[in-house]
């Protein structure tokens, strides 16, 4: 996206407060005739009084020249407070967007952005865009009415003097063109550099435990130099261009302002023009490049907006996950039968993941998937929730392609409970009834009890209402899954995926969940993708994924029996959680 595209994309949203726009730019207007104003009285007073030693109603200009840089401040006060409602207004209806932009992305996309990026975007390219828009908006405003302003004054006091003011406009404006080029993609790799570093700094706080384990302090200390440093000597590079613009416009400004002087000078000594109004033309020339001297001043802050913005504009370009799904008819309430019709599925075109997967699950029915490290089974169940679409194939629910139906009431109609427990900021009253917002506090314990998680809740300090701290860190890890089984209680869904929900707690917790997951399985469809082949005895149907494609299929027992893969892996005792 280029600069120009960029900021009439932003410019959209400051037309959003009109009538806000309308009265800064009248505000604006209002500073720019009172600071016009003040080069005339000045240059009047000059000639009437001053040359010419007469002082009647001298006091009176005075005062009135005294009362014009009054006004203008008071107007410029209250420009500041508009401004700043038009910025965060702005600011706040582009976080809100992208943030909720955000929540209908698809999967891949976040497996290829880290979790300090896109922060880095949500925040300080926001930030930029806040500072910039509040500093330097008014500026733009303001500097183009002073602009037009003052040099329309300058034409009616002197022609020949204009024509000197504006000598060195082209060279101007060649100038900052040249360096705003360079400037914009020195700002935009900093920010991408520091959206790197956000990741990296989130990675290793996530993982500081196994960094300490490994004794990687060194080394991650080392990553973090190089990362700072490659940021250092963008940011560099970035501040000597846009620093070049404040200098370079203030030689061009002296340089003009001495040419006036000097032939204004000799215009008034040999009588073609008066005092009074080379002092007036040059208060304008100060008027007319002051503008380009502001623009220069903010040009760090424009270009770290702007960059900002495309970096903001670049998430909200990509395509949402529910685009095209309104025209897709909503999925009613389901009886739970699941059939994968020889679904074949990659990532890439070329290299497939799944070939031909077929089964059928009743309603009701628990379906056990195993197999070696990345044989597809989390990619099986990432099917089912249209997380991604097949390939090829057909996956039906209660004999409807899931393909006709909006991602949305699919979804509701499905619970997971995940390997990694993963719990919200909040109480666990307010974790447990993320499940279903609606449900009251009755139905929250009701949930707790047959999740097995009463008992444990009863006795934190404030019982439901412990406030959880980050992620849950102060339960163990089977607590905090047993929390996640009472949200799927709650949800009560036809369908429920569990996903390694016993791989990382010890053998204690591992048989408290296994009663919780006999209640949250019962009367409802269920897959359970598991690590500890222990827990999927008494599925209904175990389906031995190999290579992408079902090797063994049946019960515990017909398994064993066959002593096939399931046999091998069963007797290895555990399996690699990950796929």
């Amino acid at each position: 996206m280029t600069t120009t595209a960029t900021i009439r994309r932003l410019g959209k949203y400051l037309l959003q407060s009109p009538l806000r726009l309308v009265f800064v730019t009248i505000l604006t207007l209002s500073i720019a005739v009172l600071n016009l104003l003040v080069p005339f009285i000045t240059g009047y007073i000059l000639d009437t009084f001053i040359i010419t030693g007469q002082y009647e109603g001298f006091l009176r200009l005075c005062l009135l020249l005294g009362g014009v840089t009054l006004a203008a401040s008071l107007v410029i006060w209250l420009q500041s407070i508009i401004l700043a409602d038009i910025s965060q207004r702005t600011v706040y209806t582009l976080r809100k967007q992208l943030f909720e932009h955000l929540q209908e992305l698809p999967l891949p996309f976040f497996a290829s952005k880290s979790h300090g990026e896109l922060m880095s975007r949500t925040t300080n390219d926001i930030d930029n865009v806040s500072t910039s828009l509040n500093q330097s908006l008014t500026q733009l405003i303001s500097s183009i009415i002073m602009l037009v302003g003052s040099l329309t004054m300058m034409l009616l006091l002197n022609v020949w003097l204009t024509l000197i003011a504006l000598v060195t406009a082209p060279l101007i404006t060649w100038f900052a063109k040249s360096v705003a080029r360079r400037t914009q993609s020195q700002f935009k790799g900093q920010q991408q550099e520091l959206g790197q570093m956000n990741g990296f700094i989130e990675e290793t706080v996530s993982g500081h435990k196994v960094v300490h384990l490994f004794h990687q302090e060194k080394r991650i200390a080392s990553r973090f130099a190089e990362t700072n440093d490659r940021l250092k000597e963008v940011g560099i590079k970035a501040q000597i261009f846009s620093g070049l613009m404040g200098p370079f416009m203030n030689l061009f400004s002296h340089t003009t302002y001495l040419l006036i002087a000097a032939v204004g000078g000799w215009l008034a000594i040999n009588n073609h023009t008066t005092v009074g109004i080379i002092v007036s033309f040059l208060g304008y020339a100060r008027q007319f490049s002051g503008p380009l001297n502001e623009v220069a001043n903010q040009y760090n802050m424009i270009q770290a907006g702007v960059a900002g913005a495309e970096r903001v504009f670049e998430i909200m370009d990509v395509p949402s996950e529910y685009d095209g799904e309104d025209s897709l008819a909503d999925m009613k309430p389901i009886t739970g039968e699941v059939e994968f019709r020889n679904v074949g599925f990659g990532y890439d075109e070329d290299k497939e993941i799944l070939q031909g997967i077929s089964f059928t699950a009743q309603p009701g029915q628990t379906i056990a998937l195993v197999g070696p490290t990345g044989a597809g089974k989390t990619t099986i169940v990432n099917l089912l929730g249209r997380f991604f679409d097949t390939n090829a194939g057909q996956i039906l629910i209660d004999g409807t392609d899931i393909s006709t139906m909006n991602k949305n009431s699919l979804r509701r109609q499905m619970s997971m409970v995940l390997q990694d427990a993963h719990l919200f900021s909040g109480t666990v009253r307010e974790n447990i009834r993320y499940g279903r917002l609606e449900a009251t506090d009755e139905e929250v314990e009701a949930a707790a009890v047959k999740a097995y998680a009463h008992a444990f809740i009863s006795k934190l300090p404030e019982g439901y209402e412990t406030p959880l701290s980050a992620e849950g860190g102060n339960l163990s890890q089977g607590q905090r899954q047993l929390i996640t089984i009472a949200r799927a209680i709650l949800a009560d869904r036809a369908l429920l995926i569990l996903d390694e929900a016993t791989s990382s707690v010890d053998t204690l917790a591992e048989i408290e969940i296994q009663r919780a997951i006999r209640q949250v399985i019962a009367g409802r469809t269920s897959f359970m993708i598991a690590h500890r082949l222990s827990t999927i005895r008494h599925a209904d149907m175990i389906l031995v994924i190999q290579d992408g494609q079902i090797a063994e299929r049946g019960s515990h027992e017909q398994l064993m029996l066959a002593e096939g893969l399931y046999y091998r892996l069963h007797g290895s005792g555990s399996q690699t959680s990950e796929d």
